[in-house]
């Protein structure tokens, strides 16, 4: 313990409060929900009483604490601010002030809320068999919970710093974001500017291309995932033989085109790089390579993040939503859209892969920086 600092049950600081209205048909109620892993509360939907199931719901007001009984051990603890204010949750979220006396900061309790190590703890304490349905984490164990607690000029001062050093962190998370959808839009404007009225069928540009592995029991199989959204493709745990039962895998080569037939529509494609050659995707992803002297991988990697090229798949496939039906390979290789000669490719490439160098030369450091909360926390409330 930090010479000056005690420690407390929260039951002796903070104490329960009840706002709880009856749900009216013709109301207009703002729902919250909190988000996991201490990201806060936030505006979920706003309903008529009529579409709500609830009797009653209970009103919060800026500056109450408040958790998720059924996600707490997920960290879904939150501080109410301004633009919350007068916002509705149900009765699985209790609510808490400061007690009248008490020397306090509730936004010093939130932070101590952020850390894993406590997560770990509240965990211990949940109650039910299964952690996603019945791991509820009721307010006795919240009372008895014991915090380390600094005066409260200290817990302001503490506080403080970690609010302005989270709100740059934030507006560098805005930047690379604003920075990244400003690289889709040139790279669309340069597809569509150098194509010109040049339309292909992409049965022009690549083909499929499965290389085909046999499963068997004894093997390992290091797996690779697409995110959706253009957001590419990742490393997953390995897969035992034992436990699949594909019957074999596609394994993947630098320059692939890949596609999940399932969520092609909404952009779960990418082109595959060097780090990811001889690793293996489920049969439901589709390989492709690229026809030589009429595609460019590099220049094809840039476009298939864009969300003119999900647009362009997505008009390949019918229904809506989980609803679509599979991008099959004939789908995707009869769809006919602008695309450049591969001289322009090739021009087009180098600069956006300088584009590229350079946002992830960005990426790297904020990723640095995303790292600081978490040493902060631990250098304030356990260093």
């Amino acid at each position: 313990m930090k010479p000056g600092w005690t420690e407390v049950a929260l039951g002796e600081v903070l104490e329960p409060v009840t706002r709880t209205e009856r749900v009216m048909p013709d109301e207009e109620y703002r729902l919250l929900g909190v988000r996991l892993e201490g990201n806060g509360a936030f505006h979920r939907e706003t309903k008529l009483g009529s579409e709500i199931s609830a009797t009653y719901l209970d009103r919060v007001k800026a500056g109450d604490f408040i958790y998720s009984r059924l996600f707490a051990w997920r960290g879904a603890f939150s501080l109410i601010d301004e633009k919350l204010d007068d916002g509705y949750v149900s009765n699985e979220f209790p609510i808490f002030a400061p007690r009248r006396s008490a020397q306090v900061d509730l936004r010093f309790i939130f932070h101590w809320f952020r850390q894993p190590c406590v997560w770990k703890r509240v965990e211990a304490d949940c109650q039910g068999s299964t952690p996603t349905t019945r791991n509820r984490y009721n307010e006795d164990f919240f009372n008895q919970l014991r915090i380390p607690l600094p005066p409260l000029a200290a817990q302001q001062r503490l506080t403080a710093r970690l609010d302005a050093i989270e709100t740059r962190l934030t507006r560098l998370q805005q930047l690379r974001e604003e920075t990244r959808l400003k690289r889709e839009a040139l790279t669309t404007s340069l597809h569509l500017a150098i194509s010109k009225n040049r339309v292909v069928r992409l049965s022009q540009l690549f083909e499929l291309a499965e290389e085909q592995c046999g499963v068997v029991p004894a093997g390992s199989y290091p797996q690779v995932g697409i995110r959706s959204f253009g957001l590419g493709l990742f490393k997953k745990a390995p897969v035992a033989g034992t436990a699949t039962t594909y019957r074999s895998f596609n394994v993947l080569r630098p320059g692939m085109f890949v596609m999940s037939q399932v969520k092609g529509w909404e952009g779960a494609i990418g082109v595959c790089s060097a780090e990811f050659d001889g690793w293996f995707v489920s049969p439901e992803y589709r390989t492709f390579s690229c026809i030589q002297g009429e595609c460019n991988p590099a220049y094809l990697s840039h476009l298939v993040i864009t969300p003119w090229f999900r647009d362009q798949l997505a008009s390949a496939t019918r229904g809506v939503g989980a609803r679509r039906e599979r991008i099959r390979p004939e789908m995707l290789l009869g769809l006919e859209m602008p695309f450049p000669p591969i001289e322009k490719q090739n021009e087009a490439a180098k600069a956006l892969n300088q584009l590229r160098t350079s946002q992830e030369m960005s990426d790297k450091t904020i990723a640095a920086d995303d790292a600081l909360m978490p040493s902060l926390f631990d250098q304030i409330f356990n260093g």
